[in-house]
């Protein structure tokens, strides 16, 4: 089997799926010119490794990071798998045209729905991390901000982060908003992760179901909620988002799956932001493309074994929970329900 690695073309995407060391354990491997090159890694570096250059979409297997893009509709052929995310969900015409295609679509962010997820939980970990940074940078007045320093400073109090999710994304948002010493409130549906989180953080606020005082207060609002294969629960309203403060932030790391507020919509890394309502909306649903070196290593840790797994013509539960479309079909059933398919 033929393994294909393209160029991505999102907008801002320097991620690449194999770099040189995993390309290496491979064979067969074809790499589109420039594939890696957003992230350090030369076409002489693939070949070096045993790749070939040319036409990454003439291959039986295609890995690649994002999902479809309008120019990329017409590639997939019958027969041919695409591993990759994505996030059917949101977009009806990125779906259309996947079964249209008639080839068979593995999606990482289901991998392994049942058991951890662990294609998408090291992009779940970056996402966190990288959101309280961008958040930070939300709130400089250049950018609409309300000019709040969330660490603080001696005698000045420091800004009010509210973190929606306990999981990945918001135990790893978590880690750096207390790090840098803001105040922080952490919401999810029920408490159980809360007891391991407080011995690391035991002077946070946490609180079960959406505390819409706390939003309402907050100088950042982080959107980390996350149903595997399912669209984002619409937690915050736009009257929520009215109450806060002008000038206040939300960085909404669930939008690929469609956002956590009524007032999210997609943006992309060269035009990151919005105001609505007077909030900063940070919408950026390829986040970790920011840090696309440190991505790909890790994003290639976790696919490089299903890879040889395919490649062998190998199975396994994982994989199967992965599989959201096939031939044609809407295979997955949660996308089946969220799409009405």
């Amino acid at each position: 089997m033929r393994i294909g690695i393209p160029r991505e073309v999102k907008d801002g995407e320097y991620r690449v799926a194999l770099t040189p060391n995993g390309v290496a354990l491979l064979s067969n491997v074809v790499v589109e010119p420039g594939a890696g090159a957003g992230v350090g890694f030369t076409d002489r570096d693939y070949q070096r490794a045993g790749a070939a250059l040319g036409d990454a979409w003439d291959c039986e297997l295609v890995v690649k990071v994002k999902e479809l893009q309008p120019s990329e509709f017409a590639r997939p052929r019958r027969g041919q798998m695409i591993f990759g995310f994505q996030h059917f969900g949101p977009d009806p015409e990125l779906l259309d045209a996947a079964l249209a295609s008639g080839a068979s679509f593995i999606a990482f962010e289901t991998v392994g729905q049942d058991s951890g997820l662990p294609i998408l939980s090291p992009m779940s970990a970056i996402a966190g991390r990288l959101a309280v940074q961008v958040g930070a940078w939300c709130l400089q007045k250049q950018n609409g901000g309300s000019g709040v320093l969330l660490a603080g400073l001696d005698g000045v109090p420091p800004g009010k982060v509210v973190i929606l999710g306990a999981g990945n994304v918001g135990a790893n948002a978590l880690a750096i908003a207390y790090g840098m010493g803001a105040w922080v409130t952490i919401c999810a549906k029920t408490d159980r992760r809360f007891s391991s989180l407080r011995e690391l953080y035991p002077d946070v606020a946490y609180r079960t179901g959406c505390d819409a005082q706390a939003i309402a207060d907050a100088d950042l609002v982080i959107g980390g909620v996350l149903t595997p294969g399912e669209m984002s629960p619409k937690l915050i309203t736009r009257q929520m988002l009215a109450a806060m403060r002008p000038g206040s932030a939300l960085v909404d790391v669930g939008i690929d799956q469609g956002g956590i507020a009524q007032t999210s919509r997609p943006t992309s890394h060269s035009e990151p932001i919005y105001i609505e309502e007077r909030i900063v909306h940070y919408c950026v649903p390829n986040m970790p493309a920011a840090c696309a070196r440190t991505a790909s290593l890790a994003l290639e840790r976790a696919v490089l074994p299903y890879v040889r797994l395919l490649c062998s013509g190998g199975q396994s539960d994982e994989l199967h929970t992965g599989l959201q479309v096939d031939r044609g079909r809407v295979v997955h059933r949660q996308l089946a329900r969220d799409t009405g398919r």
